[in-house]
């Protein structure tokens, strides 16, 4: 098999030919799709998260890696202990994946696993043209999804709907903003549209994301740059809005938005482009607001997403498709903010 990997942290990627793996018991073989970039992906290549004040977090990996977690494949073989799929099914592999033993594994905190095995992050995945899913329950049913699309919904598709789940209700299109306006964003834009019937305000600071978004469903559009912004989205929210799900996470988009939650809001950051922060601890406690995290999401809101996916709830947002050999062209474009929308690379 053939897959791009990451030999050194911060270096292109290598084109590798490898040996093809042989499921056994509960594992099933995939034969990828379509694979899905996201921004997780610029971190787990740079090898660090931007903490600000000149920190960082690192990211080591074991080298040779095989990236690409937001993986859709064919199904080409599996272990003896599987029966409930055939040979050309195709599915959506949810990347996840912790040791299935300790108490977050039991409770559906999967995700949070410190001896987590997730696809594409700690063992091989969908940047490779073979990926060994290590067990068949991982596997989800897109539905009519286009396969370029599906994959998106395992990290970017799942880190929304999770986002979303904890900012909860929503009883009008301005009661939520999304900060970005890029995948994730347009992503997010189309689930609160499915899951919650209502489109929200969406603020950016590129005008041509912006656009996009605007024709993706957004309510209004907001270019946090611009003077008068912060007057504008108070006005369209009477005065702070009760949900802002940030995923952007840069120092510049919360200082922007935290400030314009209403009292006992929430605030929600995904985001992981980095910096720092500073909250007058007073105000924090007098205005009761809402300060959350949220990183991809479990297991069992995987199977709620795709339930609405398979039920054709979620409109499908365009994907541009590339061959996986330009994953290194790819990367760069994504680090610098040039790709409008989703990307997904393909293996053909």
């Amino acid at each position: 098999m053939k897959a791009y990997q990451v030999v050194e942290q911060g270096k292109p990627l290598q084109e590798n030919e490898l040996e093809t793996p042989s499921p056994s018991g509960k594992e099933v073989l995939l034969k990828t799709v379509a694979c899905g970039v996201c921004h997780s992906d610029v971190h787990i290549h740079d090898g660090y998260f931007d903490l600000g004040g000149g920190m960082q977090l690192p990211m080591p990996l074991t080298e040779p890696l095989t990236m690409g977690h937001e993986i859709f494949g064919e199904v080409v073989a599996y272990g003896d202990e599987v029966s409930e799929i055939k040979e050309g099914e195709k599915y959506v592999a949810y990347p996840w994946i912790g040791c299935g033993n300790c108490d977050l594994c039991n409770n559906d905190k999967e995700h949070f696993c410190a001896a987590n095995k997730n696809l594409g992050i700690n063992v091989a995945g969908g940047f490779g043209d073979h990926v060994l899913v290590p067990d068949v329950k991982y596997l989800f049913n897109a539905g009519d999804t286009p396969d370029y699309l599906s994959g998106s919904y395992a990290c970017r598709g799942l880190t929304a709907f999770s986002a979303l789940k904890k900012a909860e209700p929503y009883p009008h299109n301005n009661s939520l903003v999304i900060i970005s306006a890029g995948g994730l964003g347009l992503l997010a834009l189309k689930i609160a549209k499915a899951a919650y019937n209502i489109n929200p305000i969406v603020v950016d600071i590129n005008d041509e994301k912006l656009a996009v978004a605007k024709k993706t469903g957004a309510s209004e559009i907001i270019n946090s740059t611009q003077e008068g912004a912060a007057e504008r989205l108070l006005e369209l929210t009477d005065g702070g809005a009760d949900a802002i799900v940030d995923f952007v996470g840069a120092e510049a988009s919360v200082n922007f938005g935290y400030n314009l939650i209403a009292r006992g809001g929430t605030y929600v950051i995904v985001g992981l482009f980095g910096g720092q922060i500073t909250i007058p601890l007073p105000m924090q406690a007098i205005l009761s607001k809402n300060l959350l995290g949220s990183y991809v999401g479990s297991y069992g809101e995987m199977k709620e997403l795709m339930g609405l996916v398979t039920a054709g709830k979620i409109d499908p947002v365009k994907v541009e498709t590339r061959n996986v050999s330009e994953v290194n062209r790819t990367l760069q474009e994504m680090k610098e903010g040039k790709i409008l929308g989703l990307v997904a690379l393909t293996h053909k």
